[in-house]
């Protein structure tokens, strides 16, 4: 799917703002037959839930509405217009005046529809209604229960099966788009390089809707020269004296695209895109055939106030920090970051693992890791879940969306799941076949495995390229005892490695919970001393380990969760508190990953 852009030929309109809001109580008492009854508002894109002072309504489990008004320039009608959602959490149903146009399940990719023939003269009526329900046969999973009050009204709880908070709204931006009737509807971008000769082919496929005389590509480079052309919906184009994309050194082509008829121009489209190589091989995770070593953190979408919606001042924040401590990627967790965020990387050249929203495939979950490691034999979480039809959507639409960026090197294909359960490689093998056939790029894939899944445990480990290991060893395992973590690390990840001896290692979760500005001379848990010595007893094990390709820590910073004992305000693990103030441990970790080279060998 593209992301829109004004071009010759395209007008983008942005209909974010302040929008009505309103909750569906009863069930079925609202409609988009007329306009929405409400005093209540709310920000767009943003989560919903911290817009309100009201504990209810942040807490609201069930459905609920958001209504705006908008209108489109005379010069404009005569175009295909195209109304896109960058997403919303979890299900939406939009209407035009009244009219459905779309239905989309899943919280975390886009989704758009032409809206030509619901549109009216004058003012136009966007109604969305949302719901935030989870269960078992969606991403993320949910323990969803259904009661009724006293005048028989269904009342609905879900209980997140996964450790952040589930905020929901229309998170991202809200466009209208026109284009021409015939229009340039996808394009696909696959680099093939030529390391040796510094020459690349790039294969560009172009998918049009509608019907063109010619289709004209042309390569551009950073100072938008032409410096290659050809034509025709399937091109191979040659770059002399190619620039690659290198982590934190990004180079970025734009493929122009345009579609003729006459002569004359009908419709244009830019995709910016990167040319690299990636290649797992010997241990090794290459880019551009040097080896590369991940250097960064599992991170979320969350920031004050506006929850999981888009917030851009956040992403640049963000990004900055990173690489002033010498990070060089980040993995999405759990679920595809927005459009923008990922167009930032290809720009900044951060390295990502885009993650889907399968997490929580799992029952019962907890942070009691020791009882969990009991039984594991019978667990029963793949005759339970019912989520192989939202599983292979997600994928399918990950992909189609992110398929062209440079800055995305591996897939995840889910985070802590049950791979250590019986049925578990039923359930996963053809999802990593799906993902493998929809990339074009051919990608490495991988899934983050839970402290359940071990050498002598791990039921789906030759599914993927690449080992990606969670490990709380000294926090929910040995809790304030670091003293035996390093051999306890380095033991496991030599366990891995003898048993598949060709797949690289890396950590994308290890960390300790740590609240700012509490300090301690005895090294307790909770306290930035702590959180220090942690990722030093790590760090001790990681250089001594061959095939251990990159250490991303858990978390960038502090975020929110649900209640429980174990949580005050959220996840304390970050790096960085919420606001992103930084811990102690921040100058430790700048201070070992600037001195770690981004590619070549580590040791």
């Amino acid at each position: 799917m593209l992301y829109p852009i004004t071009t010759h030929s395209r007008v983008v309109l942005n209909l974010d703002g302040v929008w009505k809001f309103k909750v569906e109580e009863p069930v079925g008492s609202i409609t988009a037959a007329t306009p929405l009854q409400t005093t209540e508002v709310m920000a767009v894109p943003a989560s919903f839930n911290d817009q309100t002072d009201n504990p209810q309504l942040r807490e609201h489990n069930g459905y609920f509405w958001y209504e705006t008004n908008f209108e489109v320039a005379d010069l404009l009608k005569t175009q295909r217009l195209v109304l896109r959602f960058g997403s919303v959490t979890h299900e939406a149903w939009v209407y035009v005046n009244g009219t459905e146009v779309a239905h989309h399940k899943g919280g975390f990719t886009p989704f758009e529809a032409e809206v030509n023939d619901a549109l009216v003269d004058g003012t136009n009526r966007l109604s969305v209604r949302l719901s935030n329900l989870l269960d078992y046969t969606t991403l993320p999973v949910g323990n969803f229960t259904e009661t009724t009050d006293d005048a028989g009204n269904p009342q609905y709880s879900v209980d997140e099966n996964f450790d952040f908070y589930n905020y929901a709204g229309i998170h991202r931006p809200v466009k209208l788009y026109s284009t021409p009737h015939d229009y340039i509807k996808d394009v696909t971008v696959v680099p093939d390089i030529d390391l040796a000769h510094q020459q690349a082919t790039i294969h560009l496929t172009t998918e049009v809707g509608g019907t063109f005389d010619t289709v004209q590509v042309t390569i551009l480079d950073e100072q938008h020269h032409p410096v290659a052309q050809g034509t025709g919906t399937d091109a191979s184009l040659t770059i002399d004296n190619v620039h690659l994309w290198q982590p934190l050194n990004a180079y970025l082509y734009t493929a122009q695209i345009t579609g003729l008829r006459d002569g004359q121009v009908v419709d244009t489209y830019e995709e910016p895109f990167g040319v690299r190589q990636i290649e797992v091989t010997n241990g090794q995770f290459k880019i551009n055939g040097a080896p590369f070593y991940f250097k960064g953190f599992g991170k979320h979408e969350d920031t004050y106030v506006n929850g999981k919606g888009l917030n851009e001042a956040y992403n640049v924040l963000d990004i900055k920090l990173m690489k002033s401590m010498g990070a060089n990627s980040f993995r999405t967790s759990h679920y595809p970051y927005s459009d923008e965020m990922m167009r930032l990387c290809d720009r900044e050249g951060i390295v990502v693992i885009d993650e889907t929203p399968a997490v929580g495939l799992m029952l019962n979950f907890n942070f009691d890791i020791e009882n969990k490691m009991d039984g594991l034999n019978k667990d029963q979480t793949w005759s339970t879940l019912k989520t192989t039809a939202a599983h292979r959507q997600v994928i399918q639409e990950m992909i189609d969306r992110d398929k062209n960026h440079a800055c995305v090197v591996m897939w995840s294909i889910s985070n802590e799941s049950a791979h250590y359960a019986p049925g578990a490689h039923d359930y996963f093998a053809p999802l990593f076949d799906l993902a493998r056939q929809l990339d074009p790029q051919k990608r490495p894939c991988t899934y983050v495995a839970i402290m359940m899944t071990l050498p002598e445990t791990d039921r789906c480990t030759d599914l993927v390229d690449v080992i990606s290991l969670n490990r709380y060893y000294g926090w929910y395992l040995n809790n304030g005892d670091l003293s035996d973590v390093t051999k306890t690390v380095q033991d496991e990840l030599e366990q891995w490695q003898a048993k598949y001896p060709d797949k690289p290692i890396i950590y994308t979760e290890y960390g300790a919970d740590t609240i700012a500005g509490v300090h301690s001379p005895y090294n307790e848990p909770f306290s930035e001393e702590y959180q220090v010595d942690y990722y030093k007893q790590y760090s001790t094990a990681f250089d001594r380990v061959p095939h251990f390709v990159g250490e991303q820590v858990w978390n960038f910073a502090d975020f929110q969760t649900k209640f429980g004992i174990q949580r005050v305000q959220g996840n304390k693990k970050g790096l960085f508190t919420r606001s992103r103030e930084p811990k102690m441990v921040v100058h430790y970790l700048s201070e070992r990953w600037n001195n770690i080279p981004n590619q070549g060998y580590k040791k």
